[in-house]
């Protein structure tokens, strides 16, 4: 081989290392400068969260991954156990969340799960996802104590 073509090899490399490395920086960043407490107006409902991200990956019906703050689990809400109900909760939270910035009502009692998932009411600009997943009959309430939500709040 000649020098222009192992030059062109090494360049190709170091591009794709440059991209693999970014990308991994950004799926797990946990940095909260993009965090902020704030309210929104659901259903003519005030309704106040503690951070908000940008949706990166639904990982199934009542878990989602959220730059700058990581894997969320979606409190209250118990995931269907078979076809096709799993496959349509997945996507009815991709639909309205993927690649949309995502409000979190972070469990002020119980913030982390034992998988370090943080514990959360999901909004958008105009849905209550949790609620919504329920109303839907996409989802069954899965109470877990200790939480400052009560049971069937969502």
């Amino acid at each position: 081989m000649n020098k222009k073509t192992i030059s062109t090899i090494l360049l190709i490399i170091f591009l794709i290392t440059i991209v693999l490395t970014l990308a991994n920086v950004f799926l797990q960043d946990t940095n909260t400068s993009q965090n902020q407490t704030g309210t929104l107006t659901i259903d003519n409902k005030t309704v106040h969260y503690e951070k908000a991200g940008k949706c990166l990956e639904v990982i199934d019906g009542n878990t989602i991954q959220i730059y700058g703050v990581g894997r969320v689990q979606l409190i209250q809400i118990g995931s269907p156990d078979k076809e096709p109900q799993i496959s349509q909760a997945k996507n009815f939270v991709s639909d309205k969340c993927l690649g949309k910035t995502v409000y979190l009502d972070i469990d002020d009692e119980n913030p982390k799960d034992r998988y370090d998932r943080t514990l959360a009411i999901v909004y958008t600009e105009d849905c209550d996802i949790n609620k919504e997943l329920l109303d839907n009959n996409l989802a069954k309430i899965s109470y877990f104590t200790p939480s400052e939500f009560k049971k069937g709040e969502v």
